[in-house]
């Protein structure tokens, strides 16, 4: 996992990249990008991709995936995209990290926000981010799976020492 913030410098939230990588499920192995973006740049990206015209708090870009919502990897995607940077001499992530999934983006004010509504961490929550982005990756989608994605993404928060995820918080709302 390649962790940077909004113009690709290498960034840092608590141990996320060992965390992430100790909880996913083992077809999850390879390379992801989590951009920590601001709130205008996710904006942009959540009315370019989904047209929705506001700031949501993760957006999932699959590697490969033309046609879907979230395809941010092709050559006609915009500059502000989140892209993976990761260059393996450049960020010390080895060639053998396997497969590139795709990059995650995570925007820094919607997730400090809801930290505080939550009363846990901001790097709690960026966990909680990460995690979901990352089933998205994997291709569930917890508008149209029947709930394979809540219940998949609740055993691992629990095995991943978290509370309630960004499912739960949706349907509590």
């Amino acid at each position: 996992m390649v962790l940077v913030d909004d113009v690709g410098r290498p960034a840092r939230v608590g141990g996320l990249a060992e965390w992430l990588r100790g909880l996913a499920p083992a077809r999850a192995r390879g390379l992801v990008t989590i951009a920590l973006v601001d709130d205008a740049t996710m904006r942009r990206l959540n009315r370019r991709y989904l047209g929705k015209n506001r700031a949501t708090d993760v957006l999932s870009f699959a590697a490969g995936v033309r046609g879907s919502a979230a395809f941010a990897r092709s050559a006609s995607a915009p500059k502000d995209a989140p892209r993976h940077t990761g260059e393996p001499r450049r960020t010390g992530v080895s060639r053998r990290a396997g497969p590139f999934f795709g990059d995650i983006a995570i925007a820094t004010g919607v997730a400090r926000r809801q930290a505080r509504e939550a009363g846990h961490s901001y790097a709690q929550e960026v966990r909680v981010l990460a995690l979901h982005g990352l089933l998205h990756l994997l291709g569930y989608d917890h508008e149209t799976d029947g709930g394979a994605m809540a219940r998949l993404e609740a055993r691992l928060r629990r095995r991943g020492g978290l509370k309630a995820g960004v499912v739960e918080r949706a349907e509590q709302a």
